[in-house]
């Protein structure tokens, strides 16, 4: 990373130097956090094709100007200014971040001020490396003079991102609902196209129709999203879903069933990961990759888990004022929950009963499967057990295959991978692993074509799950 060289570390300069620290050190403290999103530009990462667009659009409609960056423009930008021991995910948003503002510069002259724009950049506890994703893009911005005043948004999986600070406290409930609901309808949206292109009537027909629909339901997100009706939004998504069925040419066969687990980012962001889905269609799946809901879910979940021991612990040494606090966020984690599980259930069956449509994972039944199987423990915070939990109740289910992507080097993916492998070698169900960098790898399609050709032959002999 290329950054300006600090005051040289001799005579009189050290003190200039340690004043140069203290300023770098608050840096990462008051400019990284829950911070003001009004009158600023918020920037989103793009990580899937649809889920931005509406997470946007929900913010819009509370009066917050929130924008998407392009992604992939500014790769070069990124493994610029990383060193290549980060994640790739880092790396990719890295370059977002930086060729956006660029192009800000050019097209605004001398009116652009960084003080005008906030980067949202969520935070999360070890050892995934996501957590000093901001920490270390707040670097590179401060290496930058001219990008400086640009703030970075980081809302954490502490509090299973709360949104205090970052709007109005009247409005954060209302705005943290809606853009659940974004991502509950971004989801489906992603499912009723993995669902309906290996089987549509003309090639490129789904896409076309998920475009427009996905643009449509932007809109409806920022008319109706700020006001709460939510109601309105799942009509809508109704009619949205009802007119996928006639995409279909009902008379192609179905096709092996193919799961995708693995780090969040690179499963769902096309360019990262080659167009993976693409590719697996290509060869004859019909694939249902792992949903950004679960991970949200996910974050509650931990969160009332971690609590729970906290309450247990504080009992026993009979510390009242750690209890009260524990019941207390118990009552946090466990309402917010309550209320996402609810609201998701409420959108998957109002769209299942005009599609059949897979189902979100429950995280409370991926967590009851570790523990029947006994090979991973949900008492190891990462996406491992996410991913362990999702492999085995695919292979219970009847897939045909199972796809682990995730970033080179990744920790908690390559846990996963030692796992998974031999568990799903001795069930007979074939499994690929994508580890995905910046290059393009030249044995990677044949690798999909033996593993596809696997999953046809599993796809004979035994059927596959049907929704």
């Amino acid at each position: 990373m290329r950054v300006n060289a600090p005051a040289a570390w001799k005579g009189g300069e050290s003190e200039a130097m340690d004043s140069n620290k203290a300023i770098s050190f608050r840096s990462r403290t008051e400019n990284v956090g829950r911070l003001s999103c009004r009158k600023r530009t918020l920037l989103l990462p793009q990580m899937s094709p649809i889920t931005p667009h509406l997470f946007a659009a929900a913010f819009r409609a509370f009066g917050i100007q929130a924008t998407i960056m392009d992604t992939y423009k500014g790769l070069e930008l990124g493994l610029q200014y990383t060193s290549g021991k980060e994640c790739y995910p880092c790396q990719v948003t890295t370059g977002d971040i930086l060729h956006h503002l660029r192009e800000e510069q050019k097209r605004l002259g001398p009116a652009f001020n960084a003080e005008d724009y906030v980067c949202l950049m969520p935070d999360s506890d070890g050892p995934c490396r996501f957590g000093m994703y901001n920490k270390y893009q707040r670097i590179v911005l401060d290496s930058l003079p001219e990008l400086k005043g640009v703030k970075i948004i980081s809302p954490t999986t502490r509090d299973a991102y709360s949104l205090d600070g970052m709007i109005d406290p009247g409005h954060a409930q209302d705005l943290r609902k809606a853009l659940y609901l974004s991502v509950v309808v971004a989801d489906i949206l992603e499912r009723v196209l993995w669902r309906t292109r290996p089987y549509e009537t003309e090639p490129g027909m789904a896409d076309h129709f998920i475009g427009r629909s996905m643009h449509a339901m932007t809109s409806v997100f920022e008319t109706y999203a700020g006001r709460m009706e939510f109601g309105k939004i799942l009509d809508r998504l109704a009619e949205t879903v009802e007119g996928a069925k006639a995409t279909v040419n009902r008379s192609v066969p179905r096709k092996p069933l193919v799961g995708i687990v693995g780090e969040m980012y690179l499963r769902t962001h096309v360019h990262a990961n080659q167009d993976l889905i693409r590719v697996l269609e290509r060869y004859g799946a019909e694939v249902l990759d792992a949903s950004f809901s679960e991970f949200v879910n996910y974050i509650s979940y931990e969160g009332l888990r971690a609590t729970k021991r906290d309450f247990r612990l504080a009992l026993k040494q009979l510390r009242l004022r750690t209890m009260i606090a524990s019941l207390r966020r118990l009552l946090d984690f466990g309402g917010d929950l309550f209320y996402k599980e609810f609201s998701q259930r409420k959108t998957y069956r109002r769209v299942r009963s005009v599609i059949d449509l897979a189902e979100d994972h429950k995280v409370a039944h991926l967590d009851e499967v570790l523990t029947e199987e006994d090979v991973f423990s949900f008492d190891v915070p990462t996406e491992a057990c996410l991913s362990v939990a999702a492999i085995l109740d695919y292979a219970r289910s009847g897939y045909n295959g199972v796809v682990n992507v995730y970033p080179f080097t990744c920790l908690p993916s390559m846990t996963t991978s030692a796992i998974a492998k031999p568990l799903m070698q001795r069930r007979g169900v074939p499994y690929l692993d994508v580890p995905c960098d910046s290059s393009v790898q030249p044995g990677r399609e044949a690798a999909i074509r033996t593993f596809m050709y696997q999953a046809q032959q599993h796809f004979k002999r035994n059927g596959r799950k049907m929704f």
